[in-house]
């Protein structure tokens, strides 16, 4: 005891401790501190919704608000998340042309790097979809009978059971799905854009959504090689019965008349 009393009163002894406590605190802070790749993260996300915030105040405020809050002439966005502003913009649907029943998919007005700000802004507002992956709606990652069972079954009594599209009720429509990029359909079902329902992870499952984009994908494929011959637009079973039944019924009722007129000729010689 005396001998440990005795190197506290040594002159270095307040020296030693403090470089230990400094020692401890530095340890603890790198210990604990986020890594320069999140903090790099974080900075480039928070010029992302800056730069978003200046797009949004030039191109979409006049709408729906200063803060996304919602007015008259367009829905509050707070809540749609990344994937709707995605779907929206990249697909030219936003900002809207003009008013009426639907919003017409058009040229898009800004660049990818432009729509993942928007994107970036509008999600901060607050929490909801966000835009997937390439590994989320990649066809190649998708079973294409389970897909097509599952589009018939949700998606084609509106856009057709080969994705064609069809009329709605007050001038509004299914658009068509060919040629439509596989991350909007993606984005699509999971947001619900217009009269469409939204089909969340909850109610139908990633793996579902894959499924559905490598069944359109493979229809898509097979209409621009048109195997089989004519395929009467792919409209679906109206119109190929229609079909049958004009052209066929009306085969039959010539070949009747042809053989009664024959049996008539035949008696009178």
């Amino acid at each position: 005891m005396k001998k440990l009393s005795a190197r506290r009163r040594h002159p270095l002894a307040a020296l030693v401790v403090l470089l230990f406590a400094l020692a401890a605190t530095g340890g603890l802070y790198a210990a604990l501190s986020p890594a320069p790749k999140a903090q790099a993260d974080d900075s480039s996300q928070s010029i992302a919704i800056t730069e978003g915030q200046k797009l949004f105040s030039v191109g979409c405020a006049s709408c729906h608000g200063a803060h996304g809050q919602g007015s008259s002439d367009g829905p509050s966005l707070v809540g749609v998340g990344s994937a709707a502003v995605d779907f929206q913009v990249g697909s030219g649907r936003m900002p809207a042309q003009q008013p009426g029943p639907q919003v017409q998919k058009k040229k898009k007005q800004y660049s990818q790097q432009e729509i993942d700000q928007l994107a970036a802004y509008i999600a901060s507002l607050g929490p909801g979809p966000v835009a997937p992956t390439a590994n989320q709606y990649d066809p190649a990652g998708g079973d294409v009978a389970k897909g097509g069972e599952l589009f018939r079954t949700n998606c084609a009594q509106c856009h057709n059971f080969v994705g064609k599209g069809g009329a709605l009720t007050d001038g509004k429509y299914a658009p068509t799905l060919k040629g439509v990029e596989p991350k909007h359909i993606y984005e699509a079902m999971q947001t619900g854009p217009q009269n469409m329902p939204s089909f969340p992870d909850t109610t139908m499952p990633q793996q579902q959504k894959q499924d559905i984009i490598a069944y359109l994908n493979e229809v898509d494929t097979a209409q621009s090689k048109n195997p089989g011959g004519f395929t009467l637009g792919g409209f679906g079973p109206v119109p190929e019965g229609l079909f049958a039944y004009v052209f066929g019924l009306g085969t039959l009722i010539a070949i009747a008349a042809w053989i009664a007129a024959r049996t008539t000729k035949a008696k009178k010689s």
